[in-house]
């Protein structure tokens, strides 16, 4: 069997680092960028960074602000016309995963118009040609989307997330500037560095890991563990190595998958619209109590890699157990909530959201297997 890797064509990183935009820009023969992100953005000036330098340069661009947390079909839609109207020929993508996941799915469309109702690009659907080249600047460390094939839609109608995978999505250029992400309150820096940890734990057990992956995996959880706490604090050299970290993160957990701590959070997200940091950060210590007797000795390694001393000399009931309560207690740390009762979740939907969590693409990597009874047990478990 052969194992796959998909990488950006170029990444830059560190502070400072959204002037290469124009560089880029001006190298590939841009003419006009249709630039994806979200009111708040534009509201703190942290969107004119980007569009100062745009400015400065004299390269064209108008701007589709409609992007919220979530994005639905109907964005997707809108910022599809948007594009065309704009006469654009790149996309600007800034934001968390969000405007990212937005610019993806705008990108793939106008590509592959046969896909135009967003809906059937669900799961690894067959597009034909690479999406609108995209240049994607985060400003949260959490979700990667600047590095994954892979992005979210919200189906309304439905009540229902939908990931989609493909290798056409991925942005042709990711600029990771840790100044982007300065701004970001406490709160979302602790949830979406959870995700991100969520993504290096997922990545590191899921069914299709290999050694490859398993590096890149450890590591992330290395840098988040020990640098989240000082991001949430606003200390510049945390928020770089979080940038740094949930960047190998998306490395690795792109090219293999996740687990079902995703399959359960994506229910959440659509019922709910509850955060997707917040979401991944309360469930997984619940699913890696579940999966633990699946993972051979790499909760060792996890401990490990979170900063706990002795690992070597621990049994591994021991070990399993230190992984899951150095997880727990990053979290408490940074202010999650322990209980999904806490986040806004009803007892009465935890059947439906179980069954919708079953049938999420990213449950069938997870290393035990699940049926809608385990992970409504699970639901039940972290109520």
């Amino acid at each position: 069997m052969a194992n796959r890797m998909i990488l950006n064509e170029t990444s830059y990183f560190g502070a400072g680092a959204i002037s290469e935009i124009v560089t880029e820009a001006k190298a590939r023969g841009f003419k006009k960028a249709l630039i994806v992100t979200d009111k708040d953005l534009i509201k703190f000036n942290v969107a004119k960074k980007v569009t100062d330098l745009l400015d400065k340069a004299s390269l064209a661009y108008e701007i589709f602000d409609e992007v919220k947390a979530n994005p639905t079909v109907d964005i997707v839609k809108s910022g599809v016309e948007t594009f065309k109207n704009a006469g654009a020929d790149y996309l600007i993508a800034i934001g968390g995963g969000s405007p990212i996941d937005t610019a993806k799915g705008i990108g793939i469309i106008i590509n592959n118009p046969e896909f135009s109702d967003v809906v059937s690009l669900e799961g690894v659907a067959e597009t034909k040609k690479p999406c609108v080249p995209i240049i994607a600047v985060p400003t949260t460390a959490g979700t990667a989307a600047e590095v994954t094939i892979n992005y979210v839609i919200t189906d309304t109608e439905k009540k229902r997330k939908f990931v989609c995978v493909d290798p056409h999505d991925i942005p042709v250029v990711a600029i990771v500037d840790s100044d982007m992400m300065s701004s970001m309150p406490k709160g979302l820096t602790a949830s979406t560095g959870m995700d991100a940890l969520t993504h290096a734990i997922e990545g590191y057990t899921t069914l299709a890991a290999w050694e490859l992956t398993d590096m890149m995996h450890l590591k992330a959880i290395e840098i988040i563990s020990r640098s989240l706490r000082a991001a949430c604090d606003n200390d510049p050299k945390g928020r770089e190595d979080m940038a740094l970290g949930q960047y190998v993160a998306g490395m690795g957990f792109s090219n293999v998958g996740l687990g079902v701590v995703h399959g359960m959070a994506h229910p959440l997200g659509a019922f709910y619209d509850t955060p997707h940091g917040i979401a991944n950060a309360v469930l997984l210590p619940y699913v890696m109590e579940y999966n633990a007797e699946y993972t051979g000795e790499k909760f060792r390694d996890i401990a490990k890699a979170m900063g706990v001393e002795g690992t070597e000399s621990m049994s591994q009931e021991e070990y399993r157990k230190a992984a899951v309560d150095a997880v727990k207690q990053l979290s408490k740390d940074v202010g999650i909530p322990e209980k999904l009762h806490e986040i806004g979740v009803k007892e009465e939907d935890l059947q439906a959201l179980a069954e919708s969590a079953f049938a999420d693409v990213c449950t069938g990597g997870n290393p035990r297997p699940c049926t809608v009874e385990s992970i409504l047990e699970l639901y039940k478990t972290a109520f």
